[in-house]
């Protein structure tokens, strides 16, 4: 059966114990055919580096020609979440990066070569998503990594991936340790939870007044980096946070949290999260005759957020990290836009599918650099010497670059009727 530009599989993925015995894995398969702070090593990039190290030294060396890439193709790889609660983000994200792909293609591919992508669903669970990215390089042996969703699900796939120097590009999380200089093979093209948390924080202060502050976020590595970034920006400005709340992933079990920060009575609150757990969150917030303002962070999934939300939408703020998808005025845009309804005419443009598709066809201007016998380190090479990519006019900075010029962030608000506008002051 020939892969179509965009390759949907699901499969049952396997507990960490039992990933390392590769011979033992097996899997029914179903095909569907279709403001910056400085890039410093972390913590959580360190923890990883003896893993990293561990997994090096146990791999032995490809034979023959770069895996996944053959004379007529170049085949990629996505673990994310495509069934489930954060469903939305994994196949908005996938909706993106093939609408670039087909565009590409349709122009005669890189080099004759047309670009595939193999999507496989974690359901955003780091065991899940180990199981599928092994899948995807033991199996499918892709030629690199694009558009995995998710702190937690990065956390636990990296040191597969850099043992192996497999490009990891435009992983869908502003997770600090994603941005430490000592993880080349990682690929950013969005700005940082801290940018992120920085940015709320300005507006919440500078512009509204607020003092009493507080965040809901997910109790895992994921929410503690947007908490991180909360505590820094606030501190900054000698401020605290008023109260904390927060709920399991994969949950809508948000009535403890708002118990617990209801008390602190905050004029505004952070939200660290997904679409669901956030809408929840805020609706209850309004049950209970409470209007603070809301500010979540891009991951969220906006225009998930917003449909989730329904009349309790308006006013609600969140941050982003790529332009408008409804502005055409940018050709960004406009060619966004098209490659999209090329792709499917039913779908309608999105924060996330914008974001998708920015990391395809960063991948194809970076494959035009590597050459006419692309590698992955060739790969990773040429992205980290350019480091700056003009896109329909568009510039995105990646690697050093992104440190002399990081990548934007900016405010929009839910309006009355679903939609959104730009925060009027920042």
């Amino acid at each position: 059966m020939p892969l179509l530009p965009g390759v949907l599989r699901f499969g049952v993925a396997t507990p960490v114990s039992e990933l390392f015995s590769l011979q033992n894995y097996h899997s029914n398969t179903l095909i569907l055919h279709p403001a910056p702070l400085p890039m410093t090593r972390s913590r959580s990039a360190t923890r990883l580096a003896l893993t990293i190290v561990l997994l090096a030294a146990s791999l032995l060396p490809a034979k023959g020609g770069e895996v996944g890439v053959s004379d007529d193709a170049i085949l990629f790889g996505q673990a994310a979440a495509l069934e489930g609660p954060s469903s939305a983000l994994g196949q908005r994200m996938r909706q993106g990066i093939v609408a670039a792909f087909t565009e590409i293609n349709e122009r005669g591919g890189v080099y004759g070569r047309r670009l595939q992508l193999i999507s496989r669903d974690d359901g955003y669970d780091p065991d899940r998503s180990v199981a599928q990215t092994l899948r995807l390089i033991e199996d499918d042996k892709v030629f690199a990594l694009i558009g995995a969703v998710g702190t937690p699900t990065a956390m636990a796939t990296i040191p597969i991936t850099s043992a192996r120097n497999i490009p990891f590009i435009g992983p869908f999380s502003g997770a600090e340790f994603l941005r430490d200089l000592e993880l080349p093979n990682v690929v950013n093209i969005r700005a940082s939870y801290s940018a992120e948390a920085e940015a709320w924080v300005a507006h919440l202060t500078e512009d509204r007044k607020f003092t009493r502050i507080g965040i809901f976020y997910q109790d895992d590595s994921f929410g503690r980096d947007g908490l991180l970034g909360v505590k820094r920006a606030l501190a900054k400005r000698g401020l605290e946070l008023a109260a904390e709340g927060t709920f399991e992933r994969n949950t809508r079990a948000v009535g403890a949290a708002w118990r617990m920060i209801k008390r602190a009575e905050p004029e505004a609150i952070v939200m660290v999260g997904t679409y669901g757990p956030c809408a929840e969150f805020i609706k209850l917030a309004h049950r209970s005759g409470a209007y603070p303002t809301f500010v979540n962070i891009s991951f969220v999934g906006a225009n998930a957020l917003a449909k989730e939300l329904g009349p309790d939408g308006e006013g609600v703020i969140v941050s982003q990290v790529v332009p408008f998808p409804w502005d055409r005025s940018l050709r960004l845009v406009a060619d966004y836009q098209a490659a999209l309804k090329a792709f499917d005419p039913a779908l309608t443009p999105d924060f996330v599918s914008l974001e998708g598709y920015l990391s395809g066809r960063l991948t194809a201007a970076a494959l035009e650099k590597a050459g006419p016998q692309p590698t992955r380190a060739s790969l990773l090479r040429a992205i980290n010497e350019v480091g700056r990519f003009d896109i329909s006019g568009s510039i995105v900075t990646v690697g050093m670059r992104a440190i002399e010029t990081p990548p934007k962030v900016f405010l929009t608000v839910i309006q009355k009727d679903g939609t959104f506008s730009a925060v009027d002051r920042l």
